[in-house]
Formats: C-alpha cells, sequence, structure tokens
C-alpha cells in the first residue's frame, strides 16, 4: 500500500537552500545528513511544512537541478502575500489556469521549480 511521496530536488549548495527553504518559503529542517561532518556539501536534507516533505540533495549522484515539483495548497493567494512579504522572487505570480487551477510558481537558485496549486473543489 502507497501512502504518500517525497520529492527530491537537487541542489548545488546546501547552506543556500536551507536558508531559502526554511528562512524564506517557511519550510523546517527534520534532519540533515552531511558525511564530511562539518562540511556544508555534500549534504542530503528532509524539509517539511504543513505535512508535506521535501528532500534536498547536494550529492551528484542525486539527479541534476531543474525539476518540477507541484504543491496542493488551499489558498494560493494567502501563499503569495506570505512569500512576497519575505522578499520570495516569484517566478508565476497567482493566476487563474484553463484547466480549472489557480497556481504560483516559484524557482530556487539551482532552477528547481516549486508549482504551488490551489485545485477547486469538486461538485
Amino acid at each position: 500500500m502507497i501512502r504518500g511521496a517525497i520529492p527530491l530536488l537537487h541542489v548545488s549548495n546546501a547552506a543556500a537552500a536551507e536558508s531559502f527553504y526554511c528562512g524564506l518559503l517557511g519550510f523546517e529542517l527534520e534532519f540533515a545528513h552531511r558525511p564530511q561532518g562539518v562540511e556544508a556539501d555534500p549534504c542530503y536534507m528532509g524539509l517539511s511544512r504543513d505535512g508535506i516533505w521535501i528532500h534536498l540533495s547536494s550529492f551528484s549522484g542525486d539527479g541534476v537541478a531543474g525539476g518540477v515539483v507541484n504543491l496542493l495548497v488551499e489558498d494560493v493567494d494567502a501563499l503569495h502575500g506570505e512569500f512576497a512579504a519575505k522578499g520570495v522572487a516569484i517566478d508565476m505570480p497567482p493566476v487563474d489556469q484553463s484547466w480549472g487551477n489557480r497556481e504560483m510558481y516559484v524557482k530556487d537558485a539551482d532552477r528547481n521549480s516549486l508549482r504551488f496549486l490551489q485545485v477547486p473543489e469538486k461538485a
């Protein structure tokens, strides 16, 4: 039985990624594995926010930068306001898509796209 999925995004600088995801996007660092001890990279991190998880890795074998993660949200406009107040660069502000979703896109320094989707409720 599948209970969920955790996306993995490749980042080039773990410290910068942690600062962006935790400091600006509101995620919490749950764990960080650094085999070199005190060196920032390579690093494998688990982040959470509102019950969902994202993993970030700067290990060379863990994919390439430029991935996409779709995150379902209750109120994309409220999230946009939160991010704007923190100075987050918004790649695409909230827009109503022709397929029914209201969406906002944010990119990290490695061009990974976080797409925040507000899906209409089914009647």
